[in-house]
């Protein structure tokens, strides 16, 4: 198949799971299309405001640390792309009509969104026949919205996982069609359970796109009125999640 991929600059956890689903999917004609790892009409600077609102300096610093370390590695998306011979590019609105006339001359069969921060407008999600799928790291309709994985840790779940839906105007409300569901583990910090999801996320997205390609997807609508929503932590949410015990990394 033709797949085009659109994710964001993540050099913590994206490169592991493209290595895993380029190597796997290698007989496709991929594109990753890579957008700034920033919400919508948001600089560097607030972005790194917000994280040090939230998580205070020390967190802050462990973070800059961490991706210091793995630039030093030359670990990146773009790296992982180049390893397979995979093209890569960069963009900065994935709803601009110049980079959907791109697209079109691509002539992708499917899109993937892989934790793409931008909102998909109706002409995006309609362009590729085969539709648009993105993968979220929760049980949907279950913790819809900004980051699943540190919810989940604050609230005390026992159960956590990954889901597949086509993606429509709604955010996280599209027809699944992939799930895989796994434990919490005691021991879990922030960043280890994300390496388990993007790993889970992954090995889910190469059976999902095999049946897209064999013709034999099959989906289910999401009850919303079961499900959740959760937006950026607030303090008391970062209190819950140091409360139970639970570390960044």
């Amino acid at each position: 198949m033709k797949v085009v991929y659109l994710t964001t600059d993540d050099p913590l956890y994206l490169p592991a799971f493209f290595d895993r689903v380029l190597a796997e999917r290698a007989g496709d004609e991929a594109t990753v299309c890579i957008v700034p790892p920033l919400y919508k009409n948001q600089s560097s600077a607030q972005a790194a405001l917000r994280w040090y609102r939230t998580f205070g300096l020390a967190a802050t610093a462990g973070l800059a640390r961490r991706v210091a370390r793995v630039k030093l590695r030359r670990r990146s998306i773009e790296a992982s792309c180049a390893r397979r011979g995979v093209a890569c590019e960069h963009v900065d609105d994935v709803n601009a009509a110049e980079f959907l006339d791109h697209l079109r001359t691509l002539g992708p069969d499917v899109l993937v969104s892989v934790s793409c921060p931008q909102i998909f407008k109706r002409p995006l999600i309609e362009l590729a026949p085969r539709g648009c799928l993105n993968i979220h790291g929760a049980i949907l309709p279950n913790y819809r919205g900004v980051m699943p994985s540190f919810w989940m840790l604050a609230n005390g779940e026992r159960q956590a996982g990954v889901s597949i839906y086509f993606v429509n105007e709604a955010i996280d409300a599209g027809d699944v069609c992939g799930l895989r569901v796994f434990d919490i583990e005691p021991e879990d910090t922030l960043d280890r359970f994300l390496r388990r999801s993007k790993a889970i996320a992954a090995d889910l997205l190469i059976e999902v796109l095999g049946e897209v390609e064999a013709g034999t997807a099959t989906s289910r609508p999401l009850d919303l009125a079961q499900g959740s929503y959760f937006s950026w932590p607030d303090e008391d949410a970062v209190r819950r999640f140091r409360a139970a015990g639970r570390k960044l990394w």
